[in-house]
């Protein structure tokens, strides 16, 4: 056994496998434990020469000596072998003393596991053919299979699958897969293609057709990965089905042009139209094909559709009855030119509805019209004219959202332990860092043995934990933030269990308070320094002399201070003789709410009378002028519009160094335009460390902001209703920021920039004009595509705010229709930006339902221009919806 172990050791698997094929089954099980061992010792040892040489000829002795199927099959398949596997044949010559049901076994396992595992397909297939099993039709195998047959260099693709012998259960293994993400990328187009192979394949009979066919409408029907039907449908389209073939998959069809993706959706309906223009469908089969097509968003399939059920009612009307009500449900489409192209396919057949209730039944469909094609719709129909008393309209705002008082920090320290351990693992919001951040300085203060003991588990399972207890030497700058700033707040968490555990030195943690610069040279910079220069104060305190409380922890969740807790706090540590951290303090300062008067020179006095000098501070600092804004002005960086702001004097000479950057001037320019902040969610960190001065935030998160609409990246837009909920003035910089977040590019973003845009208005603080006259300027340079916007808009006027987007589109739309009214250089007027036709459909509908009258610039232009398109239409209607308010005004 030690000469297997000296060979294993030193990579010489030939060597390894000539010992074990000599030893014994009771000799195998003997060797087990040191090669386990061994396995333990490579775990940790560094990944040198030696590791690697010794990781195969491990992973072969191994698997030999295992004389159990489980063990075995656990043992060739483990994680850390996983990147250091031993080769195929080799691992089959120690498996070959085996008998044929332990091989059978033994494969059956290895190819249960997951993809990720990460075995071999050449193990799995030689065992199964070595012991005779049925194929093991497993996700790990399938892949495994076509991964081999793909890398394969030998003839043709459509050659290489002919000479397969489970070619059909693997084949149908394709269309079980749960995931093609391993080997989409394998599925090409044209000849070469596995598509083509396997289409070839079925015409050569090698495959039955009958299940192919059925497989792949099947799969399509059941869906999967965004991208899955890139591989099936192109296969069923190669398959060619026959007349017959498709008549017979009716059903399947419909529900494919109902539910299925959008191109999967595209080809069902063009077969189910060809099925009906031979007159293969019946009149209720087509209605019930029209239901589903006519309820998706996709403007292509519904006007396709529509104009299917026009050449049918063309050729044979006998069907209008049960036809054009189903027409008549693309009356709520929210393109309009869609609304027209359905009633003037209802107005050509209406002389075909011989039923008073079938034209009642259309009546209501009538109703979801705009008013003008309402008007033509009830002339068409025969229906009674309605005289409709105005609506008075009423704006319908989401409630204005209160702030949550933060609970205290947690009594025990066990408790304290489980929310530190689970910030660690998702980073919690505001309230949930302060109070836990609280509580481990209460508790370290109180008891700190007690606090340590509960955190143990949490520390152990650390990235920077040593087991031997030494100091991280090498790590320590990263978890002061010294390179570049706490990214996350699970990075001051940890900072504070290192310092508590002792991992990291006295000299570190003072070079961590001294005033510098340290840290990335970017536009959060300012904000990254003061959240970063408590959290250092703070551990370094814990190590030389424990704070009894923080100042700074905030009352409400949105970061606010009450004045009053502030010199109860403060009164607390007079009392104790403990002294005062100075960024602690400074962060108090500035949360501390002053827009009470009366409270603030309540508390002004009660902190004067204390007679410290912290208490004089806070209350000069409470009877002072209200929260200042700075000036600002707007600059182009590169692509982008952002905004820079001039030195804002009140946080001058009284505030640390730290604190002071959060009032100097911020420019365009100067600064990294990339940095680890923007998308690390720290914008609610942020905007707590100024509750009263958003803007302050918002000058600095505007640049970031840009990138959701210009770069199509993800930036921290999920702070954005936040920032709506913040306290102080929003200026231009927090509607720049909510501007560039509706147009950006991920719809969960948008949504979130909308959630903002109907907070501010909700609090009265939303100027809908600035609002609009930015997103016109953004959208007319290309910084924001009018089609998203338009997406926001519509996604705000659907909970009601249509006045609210109205006020805000009123000032957007004349911005893009002057380059439309306006012919360039070559008399020749430019073309409309993409996307303007529904961002008007979207400023019509608000208008119609809010009551909006007046004039648009340059709108009228856009109306008389010629032709059908969208945007003409929409410019019409939103002509006619403002000029019918005026003439029903002056009536």
């Amino acid at each position: 056994m030690s000469s297997l172990l000296e060979a294993v050791r030193a990579g010489r698997t030939d060597e390894a496998l000539r010992l074990v094929e000599r030893m014994t089954d009771a000799e195998r099980r003997a060797a087990l434990p040191e090669l386990k061992e061994l396995r333990k010792e490579l775990r940790t040892a560094p990944w040198e020469r030696a590791t690697r040489r010794a990781h195969p000829t491990l992973h072969v002795a191994g698997a030999a000596c295992h004389t159990g199927a489980a063990a075995a099959a656990s043992w060739l398949s483990a994680a850390d072998m996983r990147w250091s596997q031993a080769p195929a044949e080799k691992l089959l010559r120690a498996l070959k003393d085996r008998d044929t049901a332990w091989q059978a076994q033994v494969a059956r396992r290895l190819a249960q596991r997951p993809v990720s595992a990460g075995v071999r397909y050449e193990l799995m297939s030689g065992l199964v053919h070595r012991s005779g099993c049925d194929v093991p039709v497993t996700d790990a195998y399938v892949i495994g299979w076509f991964q081999h047959v793909f890398g394969s260099r030998h003839g043709t693709l459509l050659d290489r699958l002919r000479g397969e012998q489970d070619l059909a259960p693997l084949v149908a293994g394709l269309f079980e897969l749960t995931d093609l993400r391993e080997i989409r990328w394998l599925f090409g187009d044209g000849p070469g293609s596995w598509q083509s192979a396997l289409a070839g394949l079925t015409r050569e009979g090698l495959l039955d057709r009958a299940a192919m066919v059925d497989a792949c409408v099947a799969r399509l029907l059941r869906g999967g990965g965004p991208t899955d039907h890139r591989v099936f449908l192109p296969l069923l389209i190669e398959l060619g089905l026959t007349r017959d073939e498709e008549r017979e998959r009716t059903a399947d069809w419909t529900a494919l042009a109902r539910d299925a993706a959008s191109p999967v959706a595209a080809h069902a309906q063009s077969v189910l139209a060809a099925l009906a223009l031979d007159g293969e469908l019946t009149s209720r089969q087509l209605a019930e094909v029209s239901e589903a097509v006519l309820f998706r968003p996709e403007r292509k399939l519904v006007r396709a559709q529509l104009v299917l059920l026009g050449k049918v009612l063309s050729r044979d009307g006998s069907g209008a009855a049960e036809l054009l009500p189903v027409v008549a449900q693309a009356f709520g489409h929210e393109d309009t030119q869609l609304q027209e192209r359905a009633l003037k396919l209802v107005e050509r057949h209406a002389k075909r509805l011989d039923s008073d209730a079938l034209r009642h039944e259309l009546a209501y469909a009538v109703e979801q019209l705009t008013p003008a094609l309402r008007s033509r719709a009830v002339d068409a129909l025969g229906l009674p004219a309605v005289d409709r008393a105005p609506e008075t309209y009423e704006e319908v705002l989401p409630p204005v959202p209160e702030p949550v008082t933060l609970a205290p920090a947690p009594s025990t320290a066990v408790e304290l332990a489980e929310e530190v351990n689970a910030l660690l693992a998702s980073d919690g919001d505001v309230a949930a860092f302060e109070r836990a951040l609280d509580g481990l300085v209460r508790h370290a203060y109180q008891d700190r043995d007690a606090l340590l003991d509960a955190l143990d588990p949490v520390i152990r399972r650390r990235w920077w934990h040593q087991q031997d207890g030494t100091h991280l030497r090498h790590e320590e700058p990263y978890l002061t933030g010294a390179h570049h700033g706490f990214h996350r707040t699970g990075d001051g968490l940890d900072l504070l269990l290192a310092t508590l555990r002792g991992a990291v030195r006295t000299a570190t943690l003072h070079a961590a308070v001294q005033p510098g610069s340290a840290g990335q040279n970017c536009v959060h910079r300012a904000l990254s320094r003061a959240f970063d220069a408590r959290l250092n104060e703070v551990a370094y305190r814990l190590h030389t002399d424990p704070l009894p409380l923080l100042l700074s922890t905030p009352t409400w969740s949105t970061g606010l201070l009450e004045p009053d807790e502030l010199v109860e706090r403060l009164d607390t540590y007079r009392s104790l003789g403990a002294r005062v951290s100075a960024a602690d303090f400074a962060q108090a300062l500035l949360r501390v709410r002053r827009e009470d008067r009366t409270a603030a020179g309540a508390a002004a006095r009660r902190a004067a009378a204390l007679g410290t000098q912290e208490g004089t501070r806070l209350a000069r600092w409470l009877t002072a002028e209200g929260p200042e804004l700075p000036s600002t002005r707007r600059r182009t960086a590169g692509a982008r519009i952002v905004i820079e702001a001039g030195e804002l004097p009140e946080l001058g000479e009284d505030f640390p160094e730290e604190f002071r950057a959060l009032g100097r001037p911020v420019t365009a320019f100067g600064a990294n335009h990339y940095c680890y902040h923007g998308s690390a969610g720290m914008g609610q960190h942020w905007l707590a460390l100024l509750p009263e001065r958003r803007e302050l935030v918002a000058v600095r998160m505007v640049q970031d902001l840009s990138h959701a609409a210009v770069d199509d990246s993800r930036g921290d837009v999920p702070a954005l209703p936040l920032l709506a909920e913040s306290g102080g003035a929003a200026g231009e910089s927090v509607h720049r920021c909510v501007a560039y977040g509706l147009g950006a590019r991920q719809a969960e973003d948008r949504l979130a920039a909308v959630d903002a845009l109907l907070v501010l208005a909700a609090r009265g603080q939303l100027d809908a004009a600035r609002l609009g006259a930015d997103l016109g300027e953004l959208a007319r340079r290309g910084l924001v595509k009018p089609l998203r916007l338009a997406d926001s808009a519509r996604t705000a006027a659907a909970t009601g705010a249509n006045a609210t987007i109205w006020g805000m589109l009123r000032h957007t739309l004349p911005v893009l229709l002057a380059d439309l009214a306006m012919p360039d250089a070559t008399t020749r007027a430019p073309l409309p930006a993409r996307g303007l036709g529904e961002l008007l459909g979207v400023a019509a509908e608000c208008a119609e339902r809010s009551g909006a009258r007046g004039e648009l610039p340059y709108l009228g232009q856009a109306a008389a221009r010629t032709g059908s398109s969208r945007l003409v239409t929409e410019a019409r209607r939103l002509r006619d919806a403002l000029a019918e308010k005026e003439e029903k005004a002056a009536a």
